[in-house]
C-alpha cells in the first residue's frame, strides 16, 4: 500500500504494516507494557478485587498500537501523541463505564450506546469530586475515577514506550519508563509479583538485543561488508544464552539470598512516609494489598474495609511500678464521624513545658477523685511526632504541644518534634474500688448533667443522617430495649458492650470488602454483616451511643502488648494498633471502653455497692472553664503540630540512601540524554568540531600539524572500537570542507549515527587518562 501518489516516486512515503524492526520487536514491546498492566491488575488497587482492573491489558495494547502506528504512517512525535490522547480520552472512559456497569450487576445490553457508558464514567468522576473536594468527606463511594486514572496511566506509558522504540528508535527509554512504573507498583504491594518482573526482564533484554542487532545489520548493509543475516543469527543466539543465564541466576539468587544490606539505611523513613501520605489518603484507591508502614494517627482515620498492618516494633513501654498492669496506649482522639471514618479539627497545639500539668485550665482537666497516678517511660522505636499516653495524661518530662478541641479545650492528643528520644509520662487512671475508684453503681448515678459544649461536640447532634441506616437503627432499638425504660447512660453503655462483645453474634474479621457495603456507612455496614475489626466495633458503639444522647468519642492507639513482669516493660508493635471508645460521665470524666470482644484487654469495672450514694468528686470538665488557654510560648509547633524548636535526633542513613538513589537516577537520565546525541540539524564540520572538542577535554586534542585523517587514525589507534565512526566523520569533514560536496540524506543519517556512538565511545578516554595519571 502506498500513500502520496501525486508526489514524484522519490518522495512517496510507503506505509508499512510491519514495523521496520520486525513483528518480533512489536511483540516484545507489547509484552513489556503488558507486564506493567498485569502487575497493576494483580495488585487489586481498587475495591480489593482484580476484576475491576482487567481492562488495563486492553489499554496497554491500545497504547502500543498507537505508538507504532505513528511512525508507520509518517506522523511526528507530537502528532502521534495527540492522536493517541484523543483516542484514550474516548476509549478509556467507555472501558471504565463497562467495568462499573458489570460490577454493579447491570446488564450491558440495557446500557445501550457507548455514550451511556461514557456517562457512567462521568457520573463516577463527578461523584468523587463532589464527595472529596466539595463536601470534604473522608472518602467517596465512587471508584470509577480510580479506574480512569489507572487506565490512562497504562495507556500513556505504553504509547510512550512504543513510540520511543519505533519512532525515536530508542528502546532503552521504553525499558526505563516501564521498569520504573513496574518497580514502583511492586514496591507498594505485598502480593508476590515476581512473574511479572521476569516477563518484563526477558522482554526488555530481548528488545535491546533486537534493536542492537537491527542497528548492526543496517551498518553492515550500508558499508556493504559481510552478510547481515550472519550477524543477526550471532547476536540473537548469544543474546538468548545471556538472557537465559541472567534470568536463571537472578531467580536462583532471589531464592537463596539472605543478606539485607540496606535494612539499617531506612530507619525513620516510615514516619516521613506516613506524614506524606496523610494529605493524599482520601484520593488514593484502597487496595488492602499495599505495604503497611503503620497507622498514621493523622487528622483523619479512614476505615477501608481491610485492616493492613505489620509486625514492626513501634514502642517500648516500661512501667515505673512493676506491679502495675500495662495500660492501653492512646495516640489520638477523634471527634467527628463521617460515613467511612473519623475526623478531628487538628487545631494548633498549645505548648507545654516539661513537667507542666498538660490539661490544666482546660475542660478536660482530669479529676483526681477516684483516680491514681500511673507513670511509664515510652521509648519510640521509630521516630514519630505523637506523644503516646496511657488514657488521660497528667504531665510529661519533655516539652510538648497539647491538641485541644472546642472553646473549653477537650483533649485530642499530644505532639512534639518528630523524634525517637524516650520520655516519661504520668497519667491519671481509674483507681481501684477500695481506693474510691469508679464502679458500675457510681457511674449509674453520675447523671446526665453534661456541659453544653460536650453535647455539642460529642452528643446526638453530631451524627449525620447518612451514618445510621435501618440495620443500625434496629441494633440501637435492641440496646434500648435490653437496657430497660429506666436505663441510665451507663446502662446503655453496658448493654452495648454486652451485645457487641458477644462473639456468637459479631465476628472479628480484618477483611470485609466482599460484603457489598460500598454505598453505606461503616456503622450501617457492621450492623448488617456483623463482621469487622476494631474500627467497625468502636465506630458502631460510639455512633449509636451518641444517637442515644451519651457523649462518646473514638480513640486510636495501641493494645498493651505482652508484659515482661521481670523488667516491667513491653514491646508494642504496629500489629497492636487498635481503636476503642471513651464515654463521658459527669464527675468522672472520660472512661475507656473496648467493644472489640476478640481483642478487648481492658479490666472490667467493678460492680460496687448497689445502694452507693456517694457524691461524685468534682470534675473540672463541668466547671466554669469557658475558653481554651492560648499559646503563650515562643516555640513554633509548625503546621503538623510538631515543636520545631526542639533538638532533632535520628539516623541520617535514609538521607544518604535517598541521595545515592537520586544521584543514580540523575546519572542514568544524563547518560540517556547524552547517548541520544544532538537532535537538531547537523553538519560535517560541526560534528568534527564536536568530536575534537570532546577528545580535547580528555587530553587527546589534535596537534596543529595533524590532518583530519591523521587525527582520526591516531584516535582510532587509541580506541579501536570507534574507528569506523571516526572514519565516517573524518571523510565527511574532508569532502565538505575541501571538496565542496553536499552529503546525501543517507550520508547525513550515517553521520548523525556516528556522532551518537562517538559521544559514548569517547568517554573511554577518561578512564585512559586516569590510568595514565596513576602511573606518574
Amino acid at each position: 500500500m502506498t500513500l502520496d501518489l501525486d508526489r514524484p516516486p522519490s518522495r512517496r512515503r510507503r506505509f508499512r504494516l510491519a514495523p521496520e524492526q520486525g513483528w518480533f520487536a512489536l511483540l516484545l514491546v507489547a509484552l513489556l507494557c503488558l507486564s506493567l498492566a498485569m502487575s497493576l491488575d494483580d495488585a487489586v488497587l481498587v475495591l480489593g478485587t482484580g476484576d475491576v482492573t482487567d481492562f488495563l491489558a486492553w489499554t496497554a495494547l491500545a497504547g502500543v498500537l498507537i505508538g507504532v502506528l505513528g511512525p508507520s504512517v509518517g506522523w511526528g512525535r507530537w502528532t502521534t501523541h495527540l492522536v493517541g490522547a484523543a483516542f484514550a480520552a474516548l476509549v478509556a472512559p467507555i472501558l471504565v463505564g463497562l467495568t462499573v456497569v458489570s460490577m454493579d450487576g447491570s446488564p450491558v445490553v440495557a446500557i445501550g450506546t457507548p455514550h451511556a457508558l461514557f456517562q457512567v464514567t462521568s457520573d463516577q468522576v463527578l461523584l468523587a469530586w463532589s464527595d472529596l473536594v466539595v463536601h470534604h468527606h473522608l472518602s467517596t463511594f465512587a471508584y470509577g475515577h480510580h479506574l480512569l486514572v489507572l487506565g490512562l496511566v497504562v495507556w500513556a506509558s505504553s504509547q510512550f514506550a512504543s513510540y520511543a522504540a519505533f519512532g525515536h528508535r530508542r528502546p532503552l527509554n521504553a525499558v526505563i519508563v516501564i521498569g520504573l512504573l513496574l518497580l514502583a507498583n511492586m514496591s507498594l504491594t505485598v502480593l508476590p509479583q515476581l512473574p511479572y518482573l521476569v516477563l518484563y526482564s526477558v522482554a526488555a533484554l530481548f528488545l535491546l538485543v533486537r534493536f542492537h542487532t537491527f542497528d548492526e545489520q543496517s551498518d553492515w548493509m550500508r558499508r556493504r561488508i559481510g552478510d547481515p543475516s550472519a550477524i543477526s543469527g550471532l547476536y540473537l543466539r548469544g543474546g538468548t544464552v545471556f538472557i537465559a543465564a541472567a534470568v536463571s541466576g537472578s531467580l536462583l539468587l532471589t531464592n537463596v539470598a539472605a543478606s539485607d544490606p540496606l535494612s539499617g539505611a531506612w530507619t525513620d523513613v516510615g514516619s516521613r512516609l506516613i506524614e506524606l501520605s496523610r494529605a493524599i489518603e482520601p484520593f488514593l484507591p484502597s487496595s488492602g494489598s499495599g505495604r503497611s508502614i503503620g497507622p498514621s494517627f493523622g487528622p483523619n482515620a479512614i476505615t477501608s474495609g481491610v485492616w493492613t498492618t505489620n509486625n514492626d516494633p513501634i514502642l517500648r513501654v516500661t512501667l515505673a511500678d512493676k506491679s502495675d498492669d500495662m495500660p492501653y496506649i492512646a495516640a489520638v482522639i477523634y471527634q467527628t464521624f463521617d460515613r467511612t471514618g473519623w475526623k478531628r479539627g487538628a487545631p494548633p497545639p498549645v505548648p507545654r513545658d516539661a513537667g507542666q500539668i498538660l490539661l490544666a485550665g482546660t475542660a478536660d482537666e482530669v479529676p483526681t477523685a477516684g483516680r491514681r497516678e500511673l507513670t511509664v517511660t515510652i521509648t519510640p522505636l521509630m521516630a514519630r511526632p505523637e506523644v503516646f499516653t496511657p488514657t488521660m495524661p497528667l504531665s510529661v518530662d519533655i516539652p510538648a504541644g497539647v491538641i485541644l478541641e472546642g472553646t473549653g479545650g477537650y483533649f485530642e492528643g499530644l505532639r512534639r518534634e518528630t523524634s525517637s528520644t524516650p520520655y516519661t509520662i504520668t497519667a491519671l487512671i481509674p483507681a481501684s474500688e477500695a481506693d474510691g475508684g469508679p464502679t458500675q453503681a457510681k457511674l449509674r448515678q453520675a447523671g446526665v448533667a453534661y456541659p453544653a459544649e460536650i453535647t455539642a461536640l460529642y452528643g446526638a447532634g453530631t451524627v449525620s443522617d447518612d451514618a445510621v441506616g435501618d440495620a443500625a437503627r434496629e441494633l440501637m432499638a435492641e440496646i434500648r430495649s435490653r437496657a430497660g425504660p429506666q436505663a441510665t447512660p451507663y446502662d446503655l453503655v453496658a448493654t452495648a458492650m454486652n451485645i457487641l462483645t458477644d462473639t456468637s453474634r459479631f465476628a472479628y474479621d480484618i477483611d470485609v470488602r466482599d460484603e457489598g457495603c460500598g454505598d453505606v456507612s461503616i456503622v450501617e455496614c457492621f450492623a448488617r454483616i456483623k463482621r469487622g475489626y476494631c474500627e467497625y466495633y468502636a465506630s458502631t458503639m460510639a455512633v449509636l451511643l451518641r444517637e442515644m444522647g451519651v457523649p462518646t468519642r473514638l480513640v486510636e492507639g495501641y493494645l498493651p502488648g505482652q508484659l515482661d513482669h521481670a523488667s516491667g516493660s513491653t514491646i508494642i508493635r504496629n500489629s497492636d494498633s487498635h481503636a476503642w471508645v471513651q464515654v463521658y460521665f459527669p464527675g468522672y470524666g472520660w472512661m475507656d471502653f473496648d467493644p472489640t470482644g476478640a481483642q478487648s484487654l481492658l479490666p472490667p469495672i467493678p460492680s460496687g455497692r448497689p445502694d452507693a450514694s456517694a457524691t461524685p468528686g468534682p470534675s473540672t470538665s463541668a466547671a466554669a472553664v469557658t475558653r481554651r488557654p492560648e499559646a503563650s510560648d515562643s516555640r513554633d509547633f509548625g503546621t503538623d503540630g510538631g515543636v520545631t524548636g526542639l533538638p532533632r535526633t535520628g539516623s541520617i542513613g535514609p538521607f544518604i540512601a535517598i541521595a545515592i538513589l537520586l544521584a543514580v537516577i540523575v546519572v542514568a537520565i544524563a547518560a540517556v540524554v547524552w547517548r541520544r546525541g544532538p537532535r537538531g540539524p547537523i553538519s560535517a564540520e560541526g560534528t568534527y568540531g564536536s568530536v575534537t572538542r570532546l577528545a580535547a577535554r580528555f587530553g587527546f586534542a589534535p596537534r596543529p600539524n595533524q590532518t583530519v585523517y591523521e587525527f582520526a587514525g591516531a584516535l582510532g589507534d587509541v580506541l579501536p572500537t570507534v574507528r569506523p565512526e571516526l572514519e565516517t566523520v573524518a571523510r565527511a569533514k574532508v569532502e565538505v570542507a575541501y571538496g565542496g560536496r553536499v552529503l546525501s540524506d543517507d550520508r547525513m543519517r550515517a553521520l548523525r549515527e556516528a556522532h551518537r556512538r562517538l559521544r559514548i565511545g569517547l568517554l573511554r578516554l577518561l578512564a585512559r587518562r586516569v590510568r595514565r595519571r596513576g602511573r606518574r
